[in-house]
Parts: structure tokens; C-alpha cells; sequence
């Protein structure tokens, strides 16, 4: 049972996180395609999300200006754009104080 809630917690942060483990990514790894990025969180988290859940994160994060998507040999692609840029740079330095945070949380 507690490994169970423990494995849903766990699946709940990084589904609540995507947007910045996909910004993480592109920062270090520019382009990318949506199929990698899944592929990304079911080597780094161990499970799978859906198609649905990136692509509908993916077009959401480009009306925000975060990622621009471009067709590159049959399949689109994503990169980082300079708000992207600025809003992971932004993430990155205030990590610490992020985890100080959701600390208190726990």
C-alpha cells in the first residue's frame, strides 16, 4: 500500500513538473522531439506518460512563447525559445529556494 501512494506521489510531481523537466531538457539537449521527451521521463521516472499529455504540454508551452516547434524531417521539433531560455534560467537559480519550499510542504 505505501509503496503504491509513494509511486503515485512520485508520478503526481513529475506530471506537475513537466513543463520544467522539458525546459531542462532543451536547455541541455536542443532540439528535441516530443517522442524524445517521452522517452525522457520513462528513463529518468520510470513510467510512461501519454502522447496526448506532451503534445497538449508541448502547444501550450508554445502559445506562452516557452518552445518553438519546427518540422524537421517528418517529425516536429522543439527548441527553446529566448523566454524559454530566460524562464528555465530563472527556474535553475532558484532552485534551492524552490526545494526549501515545498520542505515545508512535506
Amino acid at each position: 500500500m505505501e509503496n503504491k501512494f509513494v509511486r503515485q506521489i512520485r508520478r503526481r510531481l513529475v506530471k506537475n513538473f513537466l513543463d520544467t523537466i522539458f525546459l531542462s531538457e532543451l536547455k541541455k539537449n536542443q532540439p528535441q522531439s516530443a517522442y524524445a521527451l517521452m522517452n525522457l521521463v520513462h528513463r529518468k521516472f520510470g513510467f510512461l506518460i501519454s502522447a496526448g499529455t506532451v503534445y497538449a504540454l508541448l502547444y501550450s508551452m508554445e502559445r506562452k512563447e516557452l518552445v518553438k516547434g519546427e518540422i524537421s524531417e517528418n517529425k516536429r521539433i522543439y527548441r527553446l525559445t529566448k523566454k524559454g531560455k530566460e524562464t528555465i534560467d530563472i527556474i535553475l537559480k532558484t532552485k534551492e529556494e524552490i526545494l526549501q519550499y515545498a520542505k515545508t510542504v512535506f
